[in-house]
């Protein structure tokens, strides 16, 4: 059978390209490497009470490797047993990287990727992120600005389900929202002194796809209002978040147009010297380890910012010697994540006769802090925002744990202690060509394929941007009326920490510099799109989610509209 499209991957992306593909008609085909699993399904821990969760939620040491191994040698990174089963593992998925350059490639291999694990945050992006590149000259000029994309983000938002607050904003700019969640009374105290102290800087609630005011056609799906369990990494039945589980694969399934394939491990794309186009998609079954080949007019890569370079670098012909549509050599290199490792706490004084209840979904947000300049003696250019929380624990140590015996430990155990606050920051890494994703040279993965060899590295940009990043996390708790702040750095995190990756199929205007152009489209493939993190030019400071899901849906009403007019 031939397809109208193809679309590699489930997650974020995928569901967004098959929705919209469907909606217009198009007879579509979604392979995902992963198992099938059910919204609401078995793989769903949500419901699950805290004693029926096995080892009380903790992984145990001794465990196999489940991809977290650097992490957890490091100590400061604990996977739990309620959502394990989204994750994969580096035993049956391995990938390789320089041992001193280590990096943490994060993923979720089941129908739904990892759409549901992510952390929801749903940002839009400003014009000063769009302009970013051309005005210090660092990467290439995005193809696109801020207008091209706002009716995309209008799309996605209205379908999706975002709570958020109205700010006025140029660095975050406004969109259809859902009613927010509310700032408990220490985030409110530390916002409104911030307001009065540092004007420049703006504590905002987060944005966060968790339906507060579901409206009927997302209850038509089976959606509902989140219930603020914030069980939403176990699986969330309700539907209450965003996934392509709980709305875009049932948008599309309901159109009589999709067609899901699981189990299916996407090895390369068949290219046709003679049209220029790609003809097909192969295949190998995960399980029977069987080959095949899924004809379409169109593909949609959405197999994440690695999964779909490492796909067109395995697509090579004689046409294409470096990789599918590679004639700029761009196609693997400018890999970007999301800087983090600087941080700082303190306490909220007072309120003390005030304690939290209920369990939100999400944080406090701070935008870019450098999005009116850089200030001098800072050492590095771009900028950063920072993400976190106010909280009012029980007296006890910093381990949730109480020494000692008796009247003590039952004190700590029912007394609360002051209201503390944290927020972590979040970086713009510099695209550089050397970090990049190559095809090893004498490794393969159990299905035959070279495995992806990651080499990227922090910068000195970026390591600059961390130490100023931990010492005015600090000064803003400090402006914000914090009192016993403290802060500290981590230099050695890997890239990846922040699983945003992107950049290895960057858009652009030149193609002899990009390897998309401002549809997404590729400059030497005109029926081959990728939309997931592979075309991002540049990395913002922004949780990127919400910008994939706009690219997608402006992408696959190009490409419909392109092939009515029999131009692919």
């Amino acid at each position: 059978m031939e397809w109208d499209a193809i679309v590699v991957g489930s997650g974020i992306t995928g569901g967004w390209a098959a929705k919209e593909l469907c909606e217009k008609g198009l007879k579509t085909l979604v392979i995902e490497r992963g198992r099938h699993i059910d919204h609401g399904g078995p793989d769903y821990t949500d419901m699950d009470a805290p004693w029926e969760v096995e080892f009380r939620n903790l992984v145990p040491e001794d465990w196999p490797d489940k991809g977290w191994q650097y992490m957890k040698d490091k100590g400061d990174w604990i996977y739990k047993m309620q959502h394990l089963q989204f994750f994969a593992d580096t035993t049956t998925y391995p990938f390789s990287y320089p041992e001193d350059r280590p990096f943490m490639w994060t993923r979720g291999y089941q129908l739904g990727g990892r759409s549901l694990t992510w952390y929801r945050q749903s940002y839009r992006w400003g014009e000063a992120d769009f302009t970013a590149n051309l005005r210090d000259g660092h990467g290439v000029d995005w193809p696109i600005r801020y207008a091209d994309l706002a009716p995309w983000y209008d799309h996605v938002e209205r379908f999706a389900g975002i709570s958020g607050s109205l700010e006025g904003l140029d660095e975050l700019p406004d969109g259809v929202f859902q009613p927010p969640f509310e700032m408990n009374c220490a985030e409110r105290r530390v916002s409104e002194t911030l307001k009065r102290r540092r004007p420049d800087l703006h504590m905002i609630m987060g944005r966060t796809a968790n339906l507060t005011e579901p409206t009927a056609a997302q209850e038509a799906l089976g959606r509902s209002r989140c219930q603020a369990r914030s069980h939403c990494s176990r699986g969330c039945s309700f539907g209450a978040y965003f996934s392509s589980l709980s709305a875009t694969l049932p948008a599309a399934r309901n159109t009589g147009n999709l067609t899901i394939l699981t189990d299916q491990i996407c090895h390369s794309l068949e290219h046709d010297p003679a049209t220029g186009r790609i003809t097909g998609v192969r295949v190998i079954d995960a399980n029977s380890m069987g080959a095949s080949t899924h004809r379409a007019r169109l593909v949609f890569l959405c197999a994440s910012a690695i999964g779909s370079a490492h796909i067109m670098l395995n697509s090579r012909s004689e046409a294409h010697t470096r990789g599918l549509a590679n004639g700029s050599d761009a196609l693997g290199r400018y890999l970007m994540d999301h800087v983090g490792g600087a941080w700082a706490a303190g306490r909220v004084p007072g309120m003390l006769d005030r304690y939290e209840f209920g369990r939100r979904p999400n944080n406090i947000y701070i935008p870019n802090v450098r999005a009116r300049g850089q200030k001098p003696g800072d050492g590095f250019i771009r900028g950063f925002g920072f993400q976190g929380g106010a909280t009012r624990g029980r007296a006890m140590d910093g381990t949730g744990r109480q020494a000692g015996f008796g009247a003590k430990v039952k004190d700590g155990a029912t007394n609360y202690g002051p209201w503390t606050i944290r927020i972590d920051m979040f970086g713009e890494m510099l695209p550089h060509a050397d970090n990049r994703l190559t095809l090893h040279p004498t490794k393969a993965d159990r299905w035959g394929i070279p495995l992806a060899h990651l080499d990227c590295t922090l910068r000195d940009n970026e390591l600059a941007m961390i130490a100023r990043g931990r010492d005015e996390a600090a000064e803003i708790l400090r402006a914000g009326g914090c009192e016993d702040v403290t802060a500290g750095a981590r230099f050695d995190h890997p890239v990846g920490f922040k699983t945003h990756e992107m950049g290895t199929a960057r858009m652009g205007r030149d193609p002899a510099t990009s390897v998309l152009n401002a549809w997404n489209q590729t400059h030497e493939v005109a029926n081959l799109f990728v939309t997931d993190g592979a075309c991002m030019t540049s990395n913002g400071t922004q949780n990127p989610s919400l910008t994939y899901m706009a690219l997608t849906a402006r992408a696959a009403n190009h490409a419909v509209e392109l092939l009515r007019q029999g131009a692919i």
